[in-house]
Order: C-alpha cells, then structure tokens, then sequence
C-alpha cells in the first residue's frame, strides 16, 4: 500500500486530513513551507507520519523535495495562501506568488509525483467558493480558484485511469481562520445556508475522503457549504 500525501498538511483541514489517515494506519507524509514545523506535525499526528518542507512558490524546488517519496495512492493538494488584490490597487508580485503556488506549484507536484501514481490511486485538489462567490479583495483568489477546476479537467484526461477532484469548501467555522471571527459575521453566513449551519473541518474532511476513495468518482468539483445562498 502506498502513501497518503498530504500537500500544505502544517494547520487546517490539511493537518485534520493527514490525521485522519495516520490514525486509520496509514502512510502519510505531510508537507509545508518549513521544514521543522512539517516534522513537528507528523509528529503531532503520530503513526507512520513524515513530514517534508518546501514552498510551492518555488516550483523548480519540488522535484527534489518530493525524490525520496514512494508510491503513492492519495494525493491531497491543500495548501493555501490568504490574499486581498483588487483591480484597482493590483498588487502584481502577490498575484503572481498566489498564482505560482496554487497552479504551477499544484501542477509540478502531480508532475513530480505522477510516475508513483497507480491506476488506483486518487488526486485531490483544494479550491474555494470564491470562484463563484467574489468579494472585494478576492481578484486573484476567485481567479486561481477558478483555474483549480479547469487543472482538474485536463489532469483527469491526463492522467487517466487515475481519478482526479476538487474540492471547495466555503466558510468552514471551526477553521484557525474563521474559527475567531466575530459572531456577527458567521451568523450572517450561517443564516444563508440552507442547513442553518456552516461547514467544518470534520465535514470536509469526510467529503475529500469520498472523493479520493470512491472509485466511480472522477473529474468532479465538489463544493461544501451547506447550501450557501
């Protein structure tokens, strides 16, 4: 059995995915920008848990980073980068940081790693509800989480017969992000859901299981905000 793989795995749904699986009894190596702060989650999330630094912004780095990873039959794309750019004070070298991360950088991990990939092995992107849900801050973030569903079609074809989704969760109110916010603000949004309720990490948890489990589930991007408005 190969190893669950974990990318940007230091904090988050990522670290409760990549804890998810370690304590089921699997492989995983888990990843982040620093090195230490990787180990000291693979620690945090025990069994056979690894982790490994490097920055999805410095793509030509990843091949290397990820050289001594073995076969692989789950491949989480999670990382995450918060960014306000609008139009009208366009910040180019933040766009193009969040751009090389969350595209190239997802795209040159699958590059990396593809050759340890089996016919059964399940690819995960994460995107975000602000490719259909702008707001003012959010011009490269919708972009890029837009482009996430486009890279999973043609990653789909690509790499055919290994399955391959996205995922996009929206405002998840047990997250170190949100967790913190006034209540004002998550009232709001929870009383836009349908469910009256907002998503958690344990819900996007089970929801990327499926996707990367489900042998029948392939090239779909699946968003979980209980029914946002």
């Amino acid at each position: 059995m190969g190893a669950v793989v974990v990318i940007g795995a230091t904090a988050g749904i990522g670290l409760e995915l990549a804890r998810h699986y370690a304590e089921a009894g699997r492989e995983v190596v888990l990843t982040g920008r620093d090195a230490g702060r990787a180990r000291a989650a693979a620690k945090e999330v025990g069994g056979a848990a690894t982790g490994l630094g490097f920055d999805l912004s410095r793509p030509e780095e990843i091949g290397a980073a990820l050289a001594e990873v073995g076969p692989v039959d789950a491949l989480v794309l999670s990382a995450v980068d918060r960014d306000q750019n609008t139009v009208a004070e366009f910040d180019i070298a933040a766009a193009r940081h969040l751009v090389t991360l969350k595209l190239v950088g997802y795209a040159e991990v699958v590059h990396a790693l593809r050759e340890r990939l089996s016919a059964e092995s399940g690819v995960l992107l994460f995107g975000g509800q602000a490719k259909v849900r702008p707001y003012p801050g959010s011009t490269t973030v919708s972009t890029v989480n837009a482009g996430v569903e486009g890279l999973v079609r043609t990653l789909a074809v690509e790499l055919a017969p290994v399955r391959v989704n996205s995922i996009h969760p929206g405002i998840v109110g047990d997250s170190p992000y949100w967790r913190d916010k006034p209540a004002a603000v998550l009232d709001g949004v929870r009383a836009g859901t349908l469910t009256g309720r907002l998503a958690s990490m344990a819900d996007v948890v089970a929801a990327s299981v499926f996707l990367l489990e489900n042998p029948a589930i392939n090239n779909v991007s699946l968003t979980v905000d209980g029914g946002w408005r």
